[in-house]
């Protein structure tokens, strides 16, 4: 993440911006386009958001999750409203048996009107990691190809 360009802040960030504990994704002109909202939180967004700049995709929404509790509920009740029509998904790095998924998967349907989260990570795993740097990139590439497509 240091040498990412794209992850890179400002003076001003730091400086007369503020804490955000959901951030909307900023690209988004039409809500009534998104057909699918990505919820994610971590070094991930940067994938995704490198792939719908590439793909060009205009019906996709990637909403970070920055700070996972205390639950922000009233930004996520208001996201929910904003995208009512788009499909939830929730995105994330870790196996599917770790990270904030155990979390989120129970907790954000409530604030999102019974909407149903689906979920797109690696595989259930003992393991937090591959421990190979091949099969790592391959699972992240799949991973991020999954986030876009209807195969989920």
């Amino acid at each position: 993440m240091l040498r990412l360009r794209a992850a890179v802040s400002s003076v001003e960030d730091f400086t007369e911006g503020e804490f955000r504990p959901l951030i909307d994704d900023p690209k988004v002109t039409d809500p009534s386009k998104i057909q699918r909202a990505l919820f994610c939180s971590g070094k991930v967004y940067w994938d995704l958001l490198a792939e719908k700049e590439k793909s060009n995709r205009d019906d996709v929404a990637i909403i970070r999750l920055e700070q996972l509790y205390p639950t922000p509920v009233d930004e996520i009740k208001e996201l929910a409203s904003k995208y009512s029509s788009a499909e939830a998904v929730w995105v994330q790095d870790e196996p599917a048996n770790q990270g904030p998924w155990t979390y989120m998967g129970l907790f954000l349907p409530r604030y999102m009107g019974g909407k149903i989260m689906r979920l797109v990570s690696r595989p259930a795993s003992a393991s937090p990691a591959t421990g190979s740097a091949k099969t790592h990139q391959a699972e992240q590439k799949d991973l991020v190809r999954r986030a876009f497509e209807d195969e989920i």
